[in-house]
Protein backbone atom coordinates (compact mmCIF):
# COMPACT_ATOMS: atom_id res chain seq x y z
CA UNK A 1 0.00 0.00 0.00
CA UNK A 2 1.37 3.69 -0.82
CA UNK A 3 0.12 6.81 0.24
CA UNK A 4 -2.06 8.54 -2.13
CA UNK A 5 -1.13 12.23 -2.12
CA UNK A 6 -4.80 13.89 -2.32
CA UNK A 7 -6.79 15.33 0.52
CA UNK A 8 -10.12 15.20 0.65
CA UNK A 9 -12.82 17.71 2.41
CA UNK A 10 -15.60 16.90 5.10
CA UNK A 11 -17.55 15.54 1.96
CA UNK A 12 -15.12 13.11 1.07
CA UNK A 13 -14.47 14.47 -2.29
CA UNK A 14 -10.74 15.78 -3.21
CA UNK A 15 -10.35 19.15 -1.65
CA UNK A 16 -9.12 21.82 -3.92
CA UNK A 17 -7.54 25.43 -3.13
CA UNK A 18 -8.51 28.49 -5.16
CA UNK A 19 -8.16 28.31 -8.63
CA UNK A 20 -8.98 24.87 -8.87
CA UNK A 21 -5.79 23.46 -7.90
CA UNK A 22 -5.06 20.54 -6.23
CA UNK A 23 -3.19 21.63 -2.54
CA UNK A 24 0.03 20.31 -1.06
CA UNK A 25 -0.30 17.19 0.62
CA UNK A 26 1.11 18.16 4.11
CA UNK A 27 2.43 14.98 6.64
CA UNK A 28 2.56 15.01 10.30
CA UNK A 29 5.45 14.47 12.25
CA UNK A 30 6.90 14.14 15.56
CA UNK A 31 9.59 17.01 16.05
CA UNK A 32 12.02 15.56 19.15
CA UNK A 33 14.01 18.34 21.32
CA UNK A 34 16.57 18.26 23.61
CA UNK A 35 15.33 18.92 26.91
CA UNK A 36 16.38 22.55 28.32
CA UNK A 37 19.55 22.01 30.73
CA UNK A 38 18.58 25.04 32.15
CA UNK A 39 15.60 24.14 34.09
CA UNK A 40 13.31 26.66 31.86
CA UNK A 41 10.22 24.49 30.40
CA UNK A 42 8.90 26.90 28.43
CA UNK A 43 11.53 26.97 25.83
CA UNK A 44 12.62 23.52 24.82
CA UNK A 45 16.19 22.35 24.04
CA UNK A 46 17.39 22.43 20.12
CA UNK A 47 15.99 20.28 17.79
CA UNK A 48 18.00 16.23 17.89
CA UNK A 49 15.64 15.03 14.91
CA UNK A 50 11.82 14.09 13.68
CA UNK A 51 9.48 11.05 13.01
CA UNK A 52 8.05 11.48 10.18
CA UNK A 53 4.23 9.56 9.70
CA UNK A 54 4.36 7.48 6.43
CA UNK A 55 0.41 8.42 6.43
CA UNK A 56 -1.38 11.25 8.26
CA UNK A 57 -3.64 10.24 11.10
CA UNK A 58 -7.13 9.92 10.60
CA UNK A 59 -8.21 11.33 14.04
CA UNK A 60 -6.76 13.32 16.72
CA UNK A 61 -7.60 12.69 20.38
CA UNK A 62 -7.01 15.60 22.57
CA UNK A 63 -7.92 15.68 26.46
CA UNK A 64 -7.64 17.99 29.00
CA UNK A 65 -9.17 16.94 32.57
CA UNK A 66 -9.89 18.76 36.17
CA UNK A 67 -9.43 17.84 39.89
CA UNK A 68 -12.06 18.37 42.37
CA UNK A 69 -12.19 17.09 45.78
CA UNK A 70 -15.84 16.78 47.38
CA UNK A 71 -16.12 15.93 51.14
CA UNK A 72 -18.90 13.49 52.80
CA UNK A 73 -20.52 13.64 55.36
CA UNK A 74 -22.36 10.68 56.85
CA UNK A 75 -25.02 12.75 59.02
CA UNK A 76 -26.26 14.74 55.35
CA UNK A 77 -28.14 13.52 53.01
CA UNK A 78 -26.53 15.47 50.49
CA UNK A 79 -22.33 15.65 49.17
CA UNK A 80 -20.34 18.69 50.31
CA UNK A 81 -19.72 21.70 47.87
CA UNK A 82 -16.78 20.51 45.80
CA UNK A 83 -13.44 22.24 45.99
CA UNK A 84 -11.15 22.57 43.05
CA UNK A 85 -7.50 21.14 43.37
CA UNK A 86 -6.02 21.35 39.91
CA UNK A 87 -5.63 20.71 36.28
CA UNK A 88 -4.39 17.78 35.01
CA UNK A 89 -1.84 18.42 32.16
CA UNK A 90 -3.34 18.23 28.33
CA UNK A 91 -2.51 14.59 26.46
CA UNK A 92 -2.81 14.11 22.88
CA UNK A 93 -3.46 10.53 21.33
CA UNK A 94 -2.68 9.54 17.64
CA UNK A 95 -2.50 6.49 15.74
CA UNK A 96 0.46 6.02 13.05
CA UNK A 97 -0.70 4.03 10.06
CA UNK A 98 2.77 1.65 9.40
CA UNK A 99 3.32 -0.21 6.18
CA UNK A 100 5.97 -1.95 4.56
CA UNK A 101 4.45 -4.43 1.84
CA UNK A 102 6.04 -2.69 -0.80
CA UNK A 103 9.68 -3.63 -0.12
CA UNK A 104 8.61 -5.96 2.77
CA UNK A 105 12.25 -4.15 4.43
CA UNK A 106 12.14 -3.36 8.19
CA UNK A 107 10.57 -0.07 7.55
CA UNK A 108 7.68 -0.99 10.22
CA UNK A 109 10.39 -1.85 12.71
CA UNK A 110 12.54 0.77 12.63
CA UNK A 111 9.59 3.05 13.20
CA UNK A 112 8.75 1.25 16.35
CA UNK A 113 12.14 1.34 17.42
CA UNK A 114 12.28 5.31 16.88
CA UNK A 115 8.78 5.79 19.09
CA UNK A 116 10.33 3.46 21.80
CA UNK A 117 13.21 5.33 21.78
CA UNK A 118 11.25 8.35 23.15
CA UNK A 119 10.48 6.52 26.46
CA UNK A 120 14.09 6.20 27.05
CA UNK A 121 16.83 9.39 28.45
CA UNK A 122 18.92 10.38 25.05
CA UNK A 123 22.80 9.84 25.43
CA UNK A 124 23.23 13.67 25.97
CA UNK A 125 20.91 13.73 29.51
CA UNK A 126 22.88 10.75 30.40
CA UNK A 127 25.96 12.39 30.09
CA UNK A 128 24.63 15.70 31.30
CA UNK A 129 23.44 13.58 34.41
CA UNK A 130 19.90 14.89 34.03
CA UNK A 131 18.25 11.34 32.71
CA UNK A 132 14.98 12.90 30.76
CA UNK A 133 14.08 11.61 27.37
CA UNK A 134 13.63 13.69 24.25
CA UNK A 135 10.75 16.41 24.13
CA UNK A 136 8.57 16.17 21.43
CA UNK A 137 6.22 18.50 19.66
CA UNK A 138 3.40 17.25 16.98
CA UNK A 139 2.88 19.37 13.61
CA UNK A 140 0.65 18.82 10.75
CA UNK A 141 0.86 21.60 8.26
CA UNK A 142 -0.55 24.42 10.01
CA UNK A 143 -1.30 22.75 13.01
CA UNK A 144 1.38 22.66 16.17
CA UNK A 145 1.19 21.24 19.24
CA UNK A 146 2.71 21.60 22.84
CA UNK A 147 5.91 20.23 23.97
CA UNK A 148 5.24 17.59 25.39
CA UNK A 149 6.80 13.87 26.36
CA UNK A 150 5.93 10.91 24.66
CA UNK A 151 3.75 8.88 28.33
CA UNK A 152 3.05 5.52 25.85
CA UNK A 153 3.71 3.82 22.73
CA UNK A 154 1.87 0.77 21.72
CA UNK A 155 2.08 -1.03 18.53
CA UNK A 156 -0.50 -3.54 17.27
CA UNK A 157 1.40 -6.00 14.00
CA UNK A 158 -1.11 -6.96 11.62
CA UNK A 159 0.98 -8.32 8.75
CA UNK A 160 4.15 -10.27 8.84
CA UNK A 161 6.77 -11.87 6.20
CA UNK A 162 7.18 -15.35 5.58
CA UNK A 163 10.02 -15.29 7.91
CA UNK A 164 8.39 -13.33 10.58
CA UNK A 165 9.11 -9.89 10.13
CA UNK A 166 6.52 -6.87 10.89
CA UNK A 167 5.50 -5.11 7.98
CA UNK A 168 2.02 -3.63 8.69
CA UNK A 169 0.68 -2.26 11.97
CA UNK A 170 -0.56 0.24 13.90
CA UNK A 171 1.22 2.19 16.54
CA UNK A 172 -1.09 4.29 19.25
CA UNK A 173 0.90 7.49 20.93
CA UNK A 174 -0.41 9.25 23.65
CA UNK A 175 1.74 12.76 24.12
CA UNK A 176 1.41 14.84 27.67
CA UNK A 177 1.86 18.00 27.99
CA UNK A 178 4.62 19.39 29.71
CA UNK A 179 4.20 22.31 31.35
CA UNK A 180 0.67 23.85 32.25
CA UNK A 181 -0.85 26.87 31.66
CA UNK A 182 0.40 29.68 33.86
CA UNK A 183 -1.89 32.54 35.49
CA UNK A 184 -2.73 35.41 32.50
CA UNK A 185 -1.57 32.60 29.93
CA UNK A 186 -4.36 31.93 27.16
CA UNK A 187 -6.16 28.77 28.17
CA UNK A 188 -6.22 27.41 24.90
CA UNK A 189 -1.84 27.04 25.09
CA UNK A 190 -2.38 23.64 26.21
CA UNK A 191 -4.17 22.40 22.96
CA UNK A 192 -2.98 22.07 19.60
CA UNK A 193 -2.46 25.74 17.73
CA UNK A 194 -3.70 27.02 14.39
CA UNK A 195 -1.46 28.42 12.35
CA UNK A 196 -1.21 30.24 8.64
CA UNK A 197 1.65 29.22 6.66
CA UNK A 198 3.33 31.36 4.58
CA UNK A 199 5.45 31.73 1.61
CA UNK A 200 8.88 34.68 1.70
CA UNK A 201 8.18 36.78 -1.00
CA UNK A 202 11.39 39.28 -2.32
CA UNK A 203 11.13 42.23 -0.04
CA UNK A 204 9.58 40.51 3.24
CA UNK A 205 10.66 41.29 6.50
CA UNK A 206 9.34 39.46 10.02
CA UNK A 207 8.51 42.68 10.67
CA UNK A 208 6.41 43.61 7.79
CA UNK A 209 4.44 40.02 8.02
CA UNK A 210 4.12 40.79 11.87
CA UNK A 211 2.39 44.02 10.71
CA UNK A 212 0.24 42.83 8.15
CA UNK A 213 -0.68 39.88 10.10
CA UNK A 214 -1.48 41.05 13.32
CA UNK A 215 -1.27 44.87 12.90
CA UNK A 216 2.10 45.36 15.31
CA UNK A 217 5.69 45.34 13.93
CA UNK A 218 6.76 43.85 17.31
CA UNK A 219 5.66 40.80 17.27
CA UNK A 220 8.42 39.41 14.79
CA UNK A 221 9.88 38.01 17.77
CA UNK A 222 7.00 35.53 17.89
CA UNK A 223 7.05 34.28 14.11
CA UNK A 224 10.99 34.30 14.41
CA UNK A 225 10.40 32.04 17.85
CA UNK A 226 7.55 29.61 16.27
CA UNK A 227 10.38 28.89 13.24
CA UNK A 228 13.99 29.08 15.22
CA UNK A 229 14.86 32.30 13.12
CA UNK A 230 18.01 33.44 14.99
CA UNK A 231 18.82 36.16 12.40
CA UNK A 232 15.82 38.08 11.40
CA UNK A 233 17.40 39.68 8.60
CA UNK A 234 18.30 36.69 6.38
CA UNK A 235 14.64 35.57 5.13
CA UNK A 236 15.03 33.54 1.74
CA UNK A 237 12.20 33.61 -1.09
CA UNK A 238 10.46 30.41 -1.37
CA UNK A 239 11.02 30.28 2.36
CA UNK A 240 7.86 28.57 4.70
CA UNK A 241 7.47 30.39 7.63
CA UNK A 242 4.84 29.30 10.09
CA UNK A 243 2.53 32.12 11.25
CA UNK A 244 1.44 31.53 14.62
CA UNK A 245 -2.35 32.17 15.83
CA UNK A 246 -2.75 36.03 17.26
CA UNK A 247 -4.53 34.27 20.25
CA UNK A 248 -1.18 32.59 21.18
CA UNK A 249 0.60 35.65 21.31
CA UNK A 250 2.40 36.54 24.57
CA UNK A 251 0.51 39.90 25.62
CA UNK A 252 2.58 43.63 25.24
CA UNK A 253 5.09 44.45 27.72
CA UNK A 254 5.57 40.24 27.84
CA UNK A 255 9.18 38.40 27.83
CA UNK A 256 10.60 38.93 24.38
Amino acid sequence: MTASPVAFSAAGAPATAAGGERPKLEHAYLELRDPPRDGNVSKPGPRVGRIDFQFNPKELTLAKSAKWKRDTQRENSRSGVPEFTGSDPSKLTLEMFLDATEKNDTRVVDAVEALFACCVPTRESLDAKKPSPPWVIFHWGGLTGFAAYVSSVSVKYTLFTAGGLPVRGIATVTVEEIAGKTPGQNPTSGALAAHKVHTVLSGDTLASLAWREYGDAGAWRAIARANDIDDPMRLQPGQTLLLPAPDTLQPAGGTP
